[in-house]
Formats: structure tokens, sequence, C-alpha cells
């Protein structure tokens, strides 16, 4: 079996992520393991676990360039005998679903994200992620919208959590002195509670709400904002106006891109997803988790699902960041984050997403 992924770039984010994991899943079971995307930082991964990256523009949104695209993932199937096409974003599915309905092989989408649609136009770009003969998504909360946004037969859809690397991911795996070296190059001082926010430097992922909630709790509590603001130096800049006005720009550090999360994530005291709209899944609260860290996440969308309030962490109302810092100074209160980890490996590790998503590719190829 060759499978064929198709994604825009490879840069960082939960898709690549989990592009990549299937990469290893693939070639582990002796399976041909193709990439398609416009390049990025994690193409080295793919190659190392022995997979193929092929390089195209496959994402642009330049609508006189699908015919060409379309030949370009036609030619990829033939010369590599592509036996299914995964698709895991609207712009690249497009030219991906026409190539592979015309070549007569299955076409797989996954859903990883909730697509908005402001009319009938952009709903129809976006059904594209429910055209697969099967369609993926990655939590209950996305299929439920996936059948209210298009109808979708739940025959059609199978749930597939966001998996988590629980070797990775795992407290005893990391380096204490590389997680102190970490704290100390964050600016961090003896007593000091650490808040850790990460995820890409984008509006919706929250970190303005967390910047204010830090401005309601006292001095000894400081943020550290980790990921790539993929060139918004615009919204950087806003960050750092909106922290120096409310009086703690000093107590909020941007760290930038981080390969190692793992060693990020036991470097905090508590970990924040305080997104201000749904996440698909919630893939950042289940790592913490996974290292049996405390998490305080918006109560919309996947987390709600992944954060057993009260128990693994808090659940606040989005967009508010007095309901935040009131979490994050109740943290002790929390009955069960030393059993966290126990709960993610049961339900969303990464070994339990690449068997049910190579099932999935044995069910379509089924005569």
């Amino acid at each position: 079996m060759n499978v064929l992924q198709v994604l825009p770039e490879l840069n960082a984010g939960g898709v690549e992520g989990t592009t990549v994991e299937m990469v290893e899943a693939l070639v582990a079971a002796g399976h041909g393991a193709h990439v398609l995307s416009a390049g990025g930082r994690m193409i080295a991964e793919i190659e190392a676990l022995g997979g193929v990256h092929h390089e195209a523009e496959i994402g642009s949104k330049n609508i006189l360039s699908v015919p060409w695209r379309i030949a370009g993932v036609r030619r990829l199937i033939a010369e590599h005998n592509i036996d299914i096409v995964h698709a895991r974003s609207r712009a690249p599915a497009w030219p991906a679903m026409l190539a592979a309905r015309a070549e007569k092989i299955p076409f797989v989408t996954t859903y990883h994200g909730v697509y908005k649609a402001s009319g009938p136009l952009k709903r129809f770009y976006n059904s594209v992620m429910a055209r697969g003969d099967r369609v993926i998504a990655n939590s209950n909360f996305t299929r439920d919208y996936l059948m209210a946004q298009h109808g979708t037969d739940a025959a059609k859809i199978t749930v597939i959590p966001r998996g988590v690397d629980m070797v990775r991911f795992s407290a005893t795996a990391v380096d204490i002195i590389t997680v102190a070296e970490l704290r100390e190059s964050w600016g961090v001082k003896p007593g000091e509670t650490v808040l850790v926010l990460p995820g890409r430097l984008t509006r919706w992922k929250g970190q303005a709400v967390a910047i204010e909630a830090l401005s309601h709790l006292p001095e000894t509590y400081r943020l550290i904002l980790v990921g790539d603001a993929q060139g918004r130096t615009d919204y950087l800049a806003e960050l750092a106006a909106l922290g120096k006005n409310l009086g703690v720009g000093e107590r909020v550090h941007l760290a930038g891109h981080s390969r190692e999360i793992p060693t990020v994530l036991a470097a905090a005291d508590i970990v924040l997803t305080p997104s201000t709209e749904p996440e698909a899944f919630g893939r950042t609260a289940a790592e913490a988790q996974a290292m049996n860290r405390p998490v305080i996440a918006a109560d919309h969308g996947g987390a709600v699902e992944v954060v057993v309030e009260g128990v693994t962490g808090f659940r606040v109302a989005p967009n508010n960041p007095e309901s935040l810092a009131a979490a994050v100074e109740r943290v002790s209160d929390l009955t069960g984050v030393k059993t966290a980890r126990d709960r993610i490996a049961a339900n969303f590790s990464k070994a339990s997403l690449q068997a049910a998503t190579l099932a999935v590719y044995s069910q379509v190829l089924e005569p």
C-alpha cells in the first residue's frame, strides 16, 4: 500500500505532526509513505523515518493553478503507484480529490479544524474536507460539526483523536537539568509560578487573554508564550504593547518556536490553552496531561473531551481573563493531575491514532 498525504506545508502544528506520525506508521508496517507539500522544517523528520517528500505549491489558492496542480498529483499517483490520497487541508484537497477521482483511487480526508463559512461559496470551498470516501474527524465535536455543516453521513465518518507520543511526552524522558536551564533562559526566578501557553502566535490561540489574566495575578506568576509567529510581526508588537500597558510586560516572555515541547511542558507549573474559538481537538492539553501537568482550557470545542473538569484541569469561559486567573489560583484544588497520564494513554495515544488510521486505509481499499 502506498499512501500520499497532502497538506500546504511542513513547518509546525498539529496537522503537520499527525502527518509525520502516519509516515512513521506506514513505514513501520511496510507500506510506502509519500507526502506532498510546499516544504518546511519537518521534511527532515519525514525522510529520517523512511518517507518520501514531494515539493510543490499544492496549497496555492490561485484558482488558475488548479489544472496544473491536478496534473501534478496525477503524475505522482502514476509514478509511485499511489493507492490512496489523504488530504489534510482545504486548498490542496481540491486538486488532490480531482486527481484521485480521475485516477480512480480512494480519497480520504481528515477534518482537522472547525472551518468557518461566511456564505454559500465558503461553505462549498470547505465542503471538500467532507467529500472523502472516508472522512476522519479528530474529535466527537468535529464529527458533530461535520454532520451539521455538510450533512455528512455518520457512516462515512471515523472519529480518531489526535495522538500523543507517550514515550516522548513523559516526565521520565526529560532531563531535569535541561528543564532547569530552560526556566533560567526564560528569566524565571526562584519561587515564581510558570504559566506556559504553547501554540502558534495567532490571535485565536488566546495569548492576549492570557496576558490580561496575568494582570489579575500576583507578581510571583510569570507567563511564557511558546510558538511560531509565522510572520505575524504586528501581532507580536501588539502582545508586547498589551503587556506593557497592563504593567506585566516584564513577566511575559515570548520564547519563539520550539521543537522540544516535552521539555517546555516539563518546565511549566501550569499549562494554558485559552483559545477564543473552539479547537477541533486540543492536542496541547492532551500532551500536557501526559506530562502530568495541570491544564486550564477554554470550555469549548475538543477541550471538553480532553480536560476533566476539576480533576485533571479546569475549563473556563472563553475570552474571560478574570475566570482564567481565578482558575490559575485554584490549581491546588485539582484531584487527579497525578493520574492524568493514564487517561491520556488510554484514550489519546499516538499508537491508537496510527492503528485506527491504518485501519481506515485498509477499509477504503476493500473491494
